[in-house]
């Protein structure tokens, strides 16, 4: 009588059954099963986490947050372990005694799902991995270019300047020239080259300062870009996550001053643990929610997802927003 249909393990079968019948995808499924957990048994909490090659990955949780002490479920598929469902009680609760045998099934239930979950998390994690690994490439690549190769050329142009103030043969001073010339594309390509693997200011002056600095480059007569400073230190960021965000607050800014008639562009930095927050906010007129993004706002979301964050565009007659989040904790890349 005190637990209700809660006491009835049928019951919260038969909810469960439908809670999976109406899961759009096999990514809801953890937060069914965690739903069933605590309403259809009416316990406090519960989580589900998927174990992935860069670690654990929490997938979905309801109710209050399981923390310290509680009931933990293997969630096991062809015999090994792909996660774990976890649950925490309260005085309301029904005893572990009488569903813990109920959890256990739902934990049966919820492993086939979690088994493809793990997999597609492997997948992104080693995407991430690749992404970091790549932008700290680049990296590299630019300071063996810009600080080796590009001195090294400099000094030869200047040599053959030197030769050429010594008044050498006609001919000899026209080959002189075409060497310099031929230098002088070559110095220029580099620079070109190493621009290209990240941006110079970005990494010689940080986030923010590049920032600011693309800010005045972009303000005009027409529009004024300001960044606002933000409430905390923005943190030490892995290389990949610096530049998605540096390039996904550029394209957004730029999107703004060329196509949107804004007269305020604002773009504001969030660090919490765990995430940067980048928001890019104009006053312009919009664009048609149901039109098709265009190369500039696909590339905002295809940076933020390729290292497992997400981007939103919210437009509106009184202007536009661009919200990315991006994970600030990225795995190893040499794992």
């Amino acid at each position: 009588a005190f637990y209700g249909p809660r006491a009835r393990p049928h019951e919260a079968v038969r909810a469960l059954a439908v809670r999976l019948q109406q899961a759009p995808h096999p990514g809801s499924v953890p937060e069914q099963i965690c739903r069933s957990v605590v309403e259809d048994l009416g316990l406090s909490g519960a989580r589900i986490g998927v174990e992935t090659r860069a670690g654990p990955r929490m997938l979905a949780a309801a109710g209050s947050p399981v923390s310290g002490p509680g009931q933990v479920f293997p969630l096991r598929h062809h015999g090994q372990v792909v996660g774990r469902l976890e649950v925490a009680r309260d005085g309301a609760s029904t005893p572990a005694e009488r569903d813990t045998e109920l959890l256990s099934l739902l934990a049966d239930q919820a492993s086939p799902a979690l088994a493809a979950l793990r997999l597609a998390e492997d997948a992104r994690a080693a995407r991430e991995r690749l992404v970091l690994a790549r932008e700290e490439e680049r990296r590299r690549l630019r300071r063996e270019i810009h600080d080796g190769l590009g001195p090294q050329l400099a000094a030869v142009r200047l040599r053959l300047g030197v030769a050429q103030a010594c008044g050498l043969p006609s001919a000899a001073d026209a080959h002189l020239r075409e060497a310099v010339e031929v230098l002088g594309e070559a110095l220029a390509e580099v620079r070109r080259i190493t621009a290209g693997l990240t941006p110079a200011t970005l990494v010689d002056r940080g986030l923010l300062d590049a920032t600011r600095i693309l800010a005045h480059r972009l303000t005009t007569d027409a529009v004024r870009v300001t960044v606002t400073d933000p409430a905390t230190p923005l943190p030490a960021l892995p290389p990949a996550v610096e530049t998605a965000a540096y390039r996904i607050t550029a394209e957004a800014v730029t999107n703004a001053v060329r196509h949107a008639g804004a007269r305020g562009v604002e773009v504001t930095f969030t660090a919490r643990p765990g995430a940067l927050t980048v928001t890019v906010t104009d006053d312009g007129t919009g664009f048609d929610a149901g039109a098709v993004p265009g190369t500039g706002l696909s590339s905002i979301a295809e940076r933020a997802e390729e290292i497992g964050g997400a981007a939103t565009i919210g437009t509106a007659p009184g202007g536009t927003t661009v919200t990315a989040t991006l994970p600030t904790t990225l795995g190893d890349p040499h794992e």
